[in-house]
């Protein structure tokens, strides 16, 4: 057959399609309003998997993968509609709804704010960017952080939670799942790392370079181009700046900001020694209640699922079918559990869409674990 001909074919195939798509919602809405009305439970796994493999036995076996996909869509789409037209409470969305209410309408310019290090790390150059004047106070680590907004020490805390470069940091996605929180603001900061040293070091005097790990992991070509010195972690990179100031070495060098050179009287042997000028740290601003502002267009979720094949396709699947943009898909390990996971979204939708208030619906109704962290504009 000419490809015009074949074309017409699958037109008419796809209209058959269509009207015998909207013929099966039409007894999927049904069939949800009788379960409601009889208690029958929404979701009947039974039934679905003896679907499945009637289907794939009365399929030939090289689209016997193809047809798995296609009904497994086509069963997520009827869960969603029918809890769509369900409308069932979630207390989630109640959540939202009061936060949206209580929250002022302009971010706040001033407030108290927890950050990791000291005087002049990468967090306090973010937390610059988020508020037009902080009080700032440091803490050692990321877990100071979360205690200092968990206690009410501080109102705020600003951490990073990823790297173009170097990758997710994963620490903080631990404390995620320990501490209550929500994610109020985001911001993205360019991250450039300069070599200082104390003044009268030089290039070739360095043996040991101080920066944070995931600093030193940005920088990898730079130190690879110095196999006489080797690469210390600490706790941060203003604090590795601090370190090396006052360690009285001549042999030491530090990767840091430029801003560290003048804060802590250090020299710079080298500018940009990052692997690229495109290396982007993303940092988040956390509350101990939720607080969303006008403009909030990205949410962030937490959740596990059932340990199943197929459990984390389904809910990518609700995304897509209510045409949400996944931003971010992150997994950690549960402590404690055999190979389960936590898994860490985010996603784009603004807060007041129906599609995001129908997701959450669901997967708080559907998840094994689920948690809400916030809703929020990334600056």
């Amino acid at each position: 057959m000419p490809l015009e001909e074949l074309r017409s074919e699958i037109d008419r195939i796809d209209d058959a399609m269509l009207k015998l798509f909207k013929e099966r919602m039409d007894v999927v809405r049904e069939i949800g309003r009788l379960k409601r009305e009889t208690g029958f439970p929404a979701l009947d796994r039974g039934r679905e998997r003896a679907m499945l493999c009637r289907l794939s036995e009365e399929t030939p076996s090289e689209l016997s993968g193809y047809v798995r996909v296609l009904f497994n869509t086509v069963l997520e789409m009827s869960r969603s509609y029918q809890a769509k037209e369900s409308r069932a409470e979630s207390s989630i969305i109640g959540r939202i709804e009061q936060a949206i209410a209580d929250t002022p309408k302009l971010f706040p310019e001033n407030a108290i704010v927890a950050c990791p290090g000291t005087e002049g790390a990468y967090s306090q150059s973010a937390c610059d960017k988020i508020f037009t004047l902080a009080n700032i106070m440091y803490f050692s680590g990321f877990e100071g952080v979360f205690q200092a907004v968990d206690k009410g020490l501080c109102r705020y805390g600003v951490l990073p939670l990823e790297n173009s470069t170097a990758g997710s940091v994963n620490e903080v996605y631990d404390l995620m799942n320990r501490y209550n929180f929500y994610i109020v603001r985001s911001a993205r900061l360019q991250i450039r790392h300069a070599l200082l040293a104390p003044p009268g070091v030089e290039l070739k005097d360095v043996k040991e370079i101080f920066s944070k790990d995931q600093a030193i992991q940005q920088c990898g070509r730079f130190l690879k181009s110095l196999p006489g010195a080797k690469a210390t972690a600490c706790e941060n990179t203003a604090v590795a700046a601090k370190r090396a100031a006052e360690s009285g070495r001549k042999d030491v060098a530090v990767i840091a900001s430029e801003d560290c050179a003048a804060l802590y009287g250090l020299s710079v042997l080298s500018f940009g020694v990052q692997d690229t000028d495109n290396n982007y740290t993303r940092f988040i601003c956390i509350s101990k209640t939720p607080e969303i502002y006008p403009g909030a267009d990205r949410t962030s979720l937490m959740l596990t699922v059932e340990h199943r094949p197929g459990s984390l396709y389904s809910v990518i699947a609700k995304l897509n079918a209510l045409g949400i943009n996944l931003n971010k898909l992150e997994s950690r390990p549960i402590p404690g559990s055999d190979f389960e996971f936590m898994f860490y979204f985010d996603i784009d939708a603004p807060v007041y869409s129906p599609a995001l208030r129908q997701i959450i619906a669901e997967l708080e109704r559907e998840a094994s674990m689920f948690d809400y962290l916030g809703s929020y504009q990334e600056i």
